[in-house]
């Protein structure tokens, strides 16, 4: 077989020139806080959260219907607000308190049309006890906090170190959150 032929059958089976050592090194780049994939919201296509890596971020549970939902509101203008500085805003919604009864399209009709939020939503998933998707089972294991309610909140270091957890009652706006969020995004 001439070379142009193994070329062409390394590229279709995925063996391409160098592909094993950029995923090695994507993998290497990533840390092993964020080498997690999940469905994206809206249309349940899988995302990697390494694609996060060096960035801040703020992770929160969320729900459509509890008395917390409108923080929604607070967390797209934190996302949009320090965005082009490396915080990201994660949610996953979860019905593990019964208040996010509706399905993906739904969840993300309503956080989009209600809320305006464009910042990265996944699927619905468990958040806490052994159901709990393995990341949250990760920011649990770290903080030694699970989220006790709906729009509880983990900050998370460019470094992928889990920094602190945040209860439902600490807004998006709340000057502890907002010094921590600054602090982390001063970091280099």
């Amino acid at each position: 077989m001439n070379t142009f032929r193994l070329i062409v059958i390394a590229s279709l089976l995925g063996w391409g020139l160098g592909a094993a050592p950029a995923r090695a090194a994507e993998a290497a780049a990533c840390p092993a806080t964020l080498q997690h994939q999940f469905p994206r919201l809206q249309d349940e296509k899988p995302q990697s959260l390494c694609q996060y890596a060096g960035k801040v971020l703020l992770v929160v549970n969320t729900a459509s219907y509890c008395g917390f939902t409108p923080q929604y509101q607070g967390l797209e203008a934190l996302h949009a607000r320090y965005k082009d500085r490396g915080l990201v805003v994660l949610g996953f919604p979860s019905n593990d308190f019964e208040q996010e009864g509706g399905d993906n399209k739904q969840i993300a009709d309503f956080c989009e049309n209600t809320y305006g939020v464009k910042f990265p939503m996944f699927s619905k998933s468990s958040v806490r006890g052994a159901q709990a998707n393995a990341f949250y089972k990760q920011l649990a294991l770290a903080t030694g906090r699970q989220p006790l309610w709906n729009f509880h909140k983990y900050l998370i270091a460019r470094s992928g170190k889990v920094l602190a957890s945040y209860t439902s009652l600490t807004t998006p706006e709340d000057t502890a959150l907002l010094r921590d969020i600054e602090r982390e995004l001063s970091a280099k």
